[in-house]
């Protein structure tokens, strides 16, 4: 028999009869081998199994076989590896699953010698064909495409902004948005050292049954949204259960009923004045000062309860919550299990604070106040206990629950190319329903950002993208986290980007921003706040302090931040603190539809992010902290003249820093890669020289966060000036102690930028 050589898969084999290594290789296949087709000597083509691998040249080299040898006068089949082909063709014969067309008929020799020349040409021309196609697209084809990379940033955030789009965010708020998932989605996305890690933190939960409030003049008992105990249904007990204060102190009081309105210290100094407040149960108004602070007040005056609600008069227009109750946590930041807690009556279940804490609705507050009916809009009528007025004795239970439980992180790098350890941080939260539409977001913003680098672009810095758990208990997982790995963020976080909670509600842009990114983040709002036809207002950036994961960052670190969100109603003094308050919240699909306004946060953020990243010289404006300070201290009777002299010389430092003069020393373009780098380091450490060591409980360390207020001032001012009208009540620190911390906050600032100045002192000579 005549072989024509054929290729088989990851197999070359030559047949004719001298070549017995070929017939080897088929011998040791089992299974049997790859199929081919082979020919008898009347050109009958014999199929082994189905598909054929033809080698053109071979098939072009292929030969006439000449005259057929006799079968009589062949040589024996020995049982050897060197056997003729015939012998490994009779073990192929021998397979159960060989299938045979072969066929002998001397009559029609002739025809078929023809048929096979034929085939054998039009295979070779056919092979001939096939291999110059071959040849031509590997010879023009680069075996590997160089990227290309965009040709401009505004190309590059024109194409980002593409991407994102509400429906693909509308698709991925309908899955399950949590950590497990996440870990899944960022993979697939294309980050690289995605991390799944898990805290076992201690969590404070309901009870087995709800927390109570009983009047013991009547004896009714109200559970907190104000609905009478023993009417309650199936449908309020998951209400019920949402309805507390993480990490209060548990048992049962029974006290008097005191009005002490915002808690502020006027009005504690009037209810000491005129009531023994020990053991009392104190009913406050969210708002206008952190709730941990109050709280601290109201344990240091000896009240042993405390009650909580939201004045309708503070609520966004048109929405009334009279009977919603909600969940506070008193939780400063991270694991209650590690931090300096002391045990409670020797039990090792620990609480945060000494008082029992519940939050009730404003139609309990009501009916606990003996108030008269209110409403809203100019005619409100704010809840208050009317004078003269008896005082209703309660008794308050709170049966909340201690257990330890683990909480997960995600956390996935986006690598930078020239300065891969410098880090922008960008952080959402996935624990809760809140989260959802963040969730959404985040991985919306990183498939943006991994299809621009498939096409070429490598960012400058690396971005880490972090989901945090155990967010609406005290921000635990974003704490640990945050505390593991301290020492790497002090030297190397360049920003912090939050998604905290991006949509609370449809009527208000809100950017929040570190006075370091104050103009970046206006110059965003301003391109990108148009969502609605014509409707197109001025930026509205503050430098508040905010409740959520970023706190960590900008308070414990000092790392700029921004966060863009919409909400509900306007930051004012009254309600800035009333999203301190969970509410059960609707899906961010039943809050926002078409996700048109996550749409626009997730944009937003996108240029955010894209600027920090990318931008040769970061976008920090060291004059914005001086003015911001400067701001601050226009209260001239409150500050001394060492204090305002450094303010000023601070500004006319950073004045020129920032100034057409300096422009070329900042310039990329003409300076090393070495100066630029000790440049962006010294605009990202300028915030770090404003951390002071201690502050009132709920109160930033950083100074460049204030909280509301009517006139802009530094929190701890604020306070002190407090303590200090009314040091007989209490005192938290002495003026002259907040004033000398920020003399030195700001001159320690000073030498920064002085600093940054001197490297580029001898800028002419160099450039020379």
């Amino acid at each position: 028999y005549y072989f024509c050589e054929a290729i088989i898969p990851y197999t070359r084999l030559c047949f004719n009869y001298s070549s017995s290594l070929c017939f080897d290789q088929i011998h040791t296949f089992n299974p049997p081998p790859p199929p081919f087709f082979f020919f008898d000597r009347e050109k009958t083509v014999l199929l082994y199994n189905t598909t054929l691998f033809f080698s053109p040249l071979s098939l072009a080299g292929c030969s006439d076989p000449g005259p057929d040898p006799d079968p009589e006068l062949m040589e024996p089949i020995q049982p050897s590896v060197s056997v003729s082909p015939h012998g490994r063709f009779e073990r192929l014969q021998e397979d159960p699953n060989y299938i045979s067309h072969f066929t002998r008929s001397p009559a029609l020799k002739g025809q078929r010698r023809v048929h096979c020349f034929l085939l054998r040409y039009f295979l070779a021309a056919a092979g001939l064909f096939v291999l110059g196609l071959l040849i031509g697209w590997f010879t023009h084809t680069p075996n590997v495409k160089p990227p290309v990379p965009p040709s401009d940033s505004s190309d590059l955030l024109e194409e980002l902004l593409r991407r994102i789009a509400a429906d693909k965010i509308d698709a991925l708020q309908s899955e399950e948005a949590r950590a497990k998932y996440l870990y899944r989605q960022w993979v697939g996305l294309g980050l690289t050292d995605v991390h799944l890690s898990n805290h076992t933190v201690l969590l404070s939960l309901p009870g087995s049954t709800p927390n109570t409030i009983t009047d013991r003049s009547n004896h009714q008992c109200f559970l907190p949204n104000g609905i009478h105990c023993d009417q309650r249904g199936p449908n309020d007990i998951p209400k019920q259960q949402f309805s507390y204060a993480a990490y209060s102190a548990v048992g049962t009081l029974q006290g008097e009923v005191v009005d002490v309105q915002y808690g502020s210290v006027d009005d504690l100094r009037r209810a000491k004045d005129s009531l023994n407040l020990t053991k009392q149960i104190a009913l406050v108004k969210l708002g206008q000062a952190p709730l941990l602070y109050k709280l601290s007040l109201l344990s240091e005056l000896g009240f042993g309860g405390v009650l909580l609600y939201i004045d309708p008069c503070d609520g966004p227009p048109g929405r009334h919550a009279w009977n919603q109750a909600f969940r506070v946590t008193l939780n400063p930041g991270g694991n209650p299990a590690t931090g300096d807690i002391p045990a409670v009556d020797g039990n090792e279940t620990r609480n945060l604070t000494s008082l029992l804490v519940q939050p009730i609705s404003a139609f309990l507050a009501k009916t606990l106040l003996s108030s008269p009916s209110t409403g809203q809009g100019e005619s409100c009528i704010p809840l208050g206990m009317p004078p003269n007025t008896e005082r209703k004795e309660i008794t308050l239970t709170v049966g909340n629950q201690l257990s330890s439980k683990k909480i997960y992180n995600v956390v996935g790098y986006l690598k930078g190319r020239r300065n891969p350890d410098r880090y922008v941080l960008v952080g959402s939260r996935h624990d809760s329903e809140e989260g959802g539409g963040a969730s959404a977001i985040m991985n919306q913003l990183i498939a943006a950002l991994t299809e621009q680098t498939k096409q070429g672009w490598v960012p400058d810095r690396t971005t880490v993208f972090c989901s945090w758990g155990g967010s609406a208990l005290g921000n635990i997982g974003s704490y640990e986290w945050g505390k593991d790995n301290s020492v790497v963020l002090q030297s190397s976080a360049v920003a912090y980007v939050s998604l905290n909670s991006p949509v609370r509600g449809t009527e208000t842009l809100r950017a929040t921003a570190s006075p370091t990114l104050l103009q970046l983040t206006s110059d965003i709002q301003k391109l990108l706040s148009c969502i609605r036809g014509g409707n197109c207002p001025g930026p509205n950036v503050s430098s508040l302090q905010l409740p959520g994961d970023v706190s960590f960052f900008a308070n414990q670190l000092a790392i700029p931040t921004v966060e863009f969100a919409f909400e509900q109603t306007k930051m004012e003094e009254t309600t800035s603190f009333l999203s301190e308050a969970q509410f059960p919240v609707d899906s961010p699909k039943t809050l926002d539809p078409l996700f048109k306004f996550h749409e626009t946060i997730a944009k937003m953020t996108a240029e955010a992010i894209l600027r920090l990243v990318n931008d040769a010289v970061l976008p920090f404006y060291p004059l914005d902290i001086a003015l911001d300070v400067q701001n601050k201290l226009k209260e001239k009777s409150m500050v001394t003249p060492s204090l305002l002299s450094s303010a000023s010389s601070l500004r006319d430092h950073a004045a020129f820093f920032q100034s057409e003069t300096m422009r070329p020393a900042n310039d990329p373009k003409e300076r090393d890669p070495s100066h630029i780098r000790m440049l962006n380091d010294v605009l990202r450490d300028l915030e770090k020289s404003f951390i002071i060591p201690q502050t009132p409980s709920g109160v930033y360390r950083n100074l460049l966060y204030s909280l509301p207020g009517k006139t802009p001032q530094f929190s701890i001012l604020r306070f002190s000036q407090e303590a200090a009208l009314h040091c007989k009540v209490l005192c938290h620190s002495t003026m002259n102690q907040s004033l000398s911390l920020i003399l030195r906050a700001i001159r320690s600032a000073e030498r920064l930028v002085c600093f940054g100045l001197d490297l580029f002192e001898n800028y002419q000579n160099d450039a020379k």
